[in-house]
């Protein structure tokens, strides 16, 4: 038992990468203790690709377990992804890079967004998804960004 505890702190102490900035949230049930079920809209930028703003909406567990971040999150999420200046690489693109991941419980679920490049359409396709230690979830979310020339001046 000692020696999970231990495997659970350290994966709690790693990084988890990109922070998303939350732009917005509506509650969905409301809980008598501890805070209420919500869906939440995050934006986060590419960290590879400057240029590009993915917007993911997602639920959060409320309650008592949700207001000590002991619940589960719902594997459902929402993800859209926009050119928003001139695009460019920082680095080589590899098929399937992660570009956000967040805990959805306390240890052993997570939220993970990676992307792909369709070289044929020169076009940049972002996934969300969630899994799980022992089973993941096949529900999952796409966006796709052709990448177009940028207006200069904007």
């Amino acid at each position: 038992m000692r020696k999970l505890l231990l495997v659970a702190a350290a994966l709690m102490a790693l990084p988890m990468g990109v922070m998303a900035e939350e732009i917005g949230q509506v509650s969905t049930v409301f809980k008598w203790l501890g805070p209420n079920d919500k869906i939440v809209v995050e934006a986060f930028d590419d960290p590879k690709v400057s240029g590009v703003t993915c917007y993911l909406s997602r639920a959060k567990t409320g309650g008592v377990k949700g207001g000590l971040g002991l619940a589960e999150d719902r594997a459902e999420a929402s993800i859209a992804c926009r050119q928003v200046g001139p695009i460019s690489f920082a680095g080589e693109l590899k098929d399937g890079d992660e570009v956000f991941r967040e805990r959805t419980s306390l240890v052993f679920k997570t939220m993970q967004v990676v992307r792909f490049f369709d070289q044929k359409r020169n076009t940049l396709v972002y996934l969300v998804y969630s899994d799980r230690i022992i089973e993941g979830s096949p529900q999952n979310a796409v966006t796709a960004i052709p990448i177009l020339p940028w207006p200069k001046g904007s």
